[in-house]
């Protein structure tokens, strides 16, 4: 079952599945550098209402899911993580960055993989919609909204 999150004047369950891949592809997250970030998302994630439910990752790319809050924009949220961890991360590991990116050479490529999840499978929630009012949309009418 689904459980929802409650705000002023909404009801809510907004999960995504959003992926960051290193520039170029370079093998430099250790699982230490995993560990921090996980620490850093939660941190940005908290000031912006919404909640890290995993977070994982390899030498190039880390993997996030996030119970979303609906105020918030899906792509400001990700430039905000995509920030604040590269900043962390090139403090604290500074000399092992080094051997992969130089000078002010971005930690992540540009791109996301941002992917909704959780809940009932579309057909289902398309199904639910088309049978409200006890009958399908077309049954009532191109007159009736």
């Amino acid at each position: 079952m689904t459980k929802l999150r409650r705000g002023s004047h909404v009801v809510f369950s907004i999960h995504l599945h959003i992926v960051f891949v290193t520039k170029y592809r370079h093998q430099v997250l250790t699982p230490n550098m995993i560990q921090d970030m996980k620490q850093v998302f939660e941190r940005v994630l908290k000031a912006n209402n919404s909640k890290l439910e995993d977070c994982n990752g390899e030498p190039d790319h880390v993997h996030l899911l996030i119970d979303l809050h609906p105020d918030n924009n899906i792509s400001d949220l990700i430039a905000s993580l995509k920030s604040a961890s590269s900043r962390i991360l090139r403090q604290k590991y500074r000399s092992q960055i080094d051997k992969h990116y130089w000078g002010k050479a971005k930690l992540w490529h540009d791109s996301k993989c941002v992917v909704s999840c959780g809940g009932a499978p579309l057909q289902i929630v398309k199904d639910y919609i088309q049978h409200q009012s006890g009958g399908r949309l077309d049954k009532l009418g191109a007159s009736n909204p």
